[in-house]
């Protein structure tokens, strides 16, 4: 079997905690090199990791002949110029989500993706529901629930009275993170994987912390809203409203997703003290009981396995495809413009945002 070797583009809490260690246990598989933003964590990582070579700049493993993919572990605002530099550079690109800045950069990606079909393009999926993902799909499927009325929801996962002197985050720079906001993105990935596209997004914005205290004991102000309330329609049928919130406090919980239909209703919720859990109830119910899911039907973190399996040729990309990102950044873009503009907003976007 054919070593696979690994260039590490950017070293974050995510490539070092879950994809470093994904790709080490794979067989035959080589971390060739890593990049990070500065030559002293570079060399931290690779003398940590393993990593056999420290590269001064990512171009340098986007040049490496000996290179065959690579792990994008950038903040957003690199992750456009990367993807495409290294799939002309015939590399394979696991890309930490999201996906890019916005919905024209996706579309730049999706489009260097497919004008090279013989490489593999992945971005992080959404992970919360991953255990979840394949009953509520069955559920639904079966009919247990009906036709869709409305999917009604709120995110608030770390969210807590609001912090005015708290410092700023990468997340609070638009120029760095880009319109996928908060962490609405991946929320509308994993919603769906059971219900399909939207159509329209209607949503208004408040930034409750108009400034944070940086490093250097300035005021920067905050563009970026600390709570969103989107709503819309399913191309299935059925609308959504949902609120997404960094300063709602003593919420009960963190996650509270209800599908309503016509026959039954699912609800999918996790406080600070519980794991993801799955409720459901039918019309001969007197109230929500919990699903009791079986192990080999709950899903769990494969990204690294995924991605070498789909290089090997032994599978295709599912979590999550290039095509399935570019979705939901047009739906943060579109989130993002009915905000600006206080107008419902069609999807598919005619022309993304820059």
């Amino acid at each position: 079997m054919k070593t696979i070797k690994i260039g590490l583009i950017g070293a974050g809490d995510n490539t070092r905690k879950r994809h470093i260690p994904g790709f080490k246990a794979k067989e035959n598989i080589e971390l060739l090199a890593v990049a990070n933003r500065s030559m002293d964590s570079s060399k931290k990582i690779a003398a940590e990791f393993g990593v056999r070579e420290v590269a001064t700049s990512w171009k340098h493993i986007i040049d490496n002949p000996d290179i065959d993919a690579v792990c994008i572990g950038t903040w957003p605002y690199m992750h456009c110029p990367i993807t495409i530099a290294a799939l002309k550079n015939n590399k394979h690109v696991l890309c930490e989500a999201r996906m890019a800045l916005n919905s024209n950069e996706a579309r730049k990606m999706l489009d260097i993706s497919r004008e090279n079909p013989h490489l593999v393009a992945q971005i992080v999926p959404a992970p919360h529901t991953l255990s979840l993902d394949q009953t509520i799909n069955e559920l639904i499927g079966s009919g247990f629930v009906g036709d869709l009325i409305s999917m009604d929801g709120r995110i608030n996962s770390g969210s807590d009275f609001p912090l005015p002197n708290s410092p700023p985050h990468w997340r609070h720079n638009k120029d760095l993170s880009g319109n996928n906001i908060m962490n609405m993105g991946i929320w509308y990935e994993a919603i769906m994987r059971w219900l399909g596209d939207m159509t329209d997004v209607f949503a208004l914005g408040k930034t409750t912390i108009s400034h944070r205290i940086d490093e250097r004991n300035r005021r920067i102000p905050m563009p970026i809203p600390d709570h969103i309330d989107i709503l819309g329609n399913f191309a299935q049928g059925g609308q959504m409203r949902l609120t997404v919130s960094n300063v709602i406090g003593l919420s009960p919980t963190e996650v509270d997703l209800f599908i309503f239909g016509t026959k039954g209703t699912l609800r999918v919720v996790q406080t600070k003290d519980t794991e993801i859990e799955l409720f459901a109830g039918d019309k001969k119910a007197t109230q929500l009981e919990p699903v009791n899911i079986e192990p080999e039907k709950k899903g769990k973190w494969r990204v690294e396995e995924e991605f070498i399996n789909a290089i090997r040729g032994l599978e295709e990309i599912t979590h999550t495809d290039f095509t399935t990102a570019s979705k939901y950044m047009e739906w943060t873009d579109a989130v993002t413009i009915s905000m600006q503009t206080r107008k419902l907003v069609p999807l598919p976007l005619s022309n993304g945002m820059r």
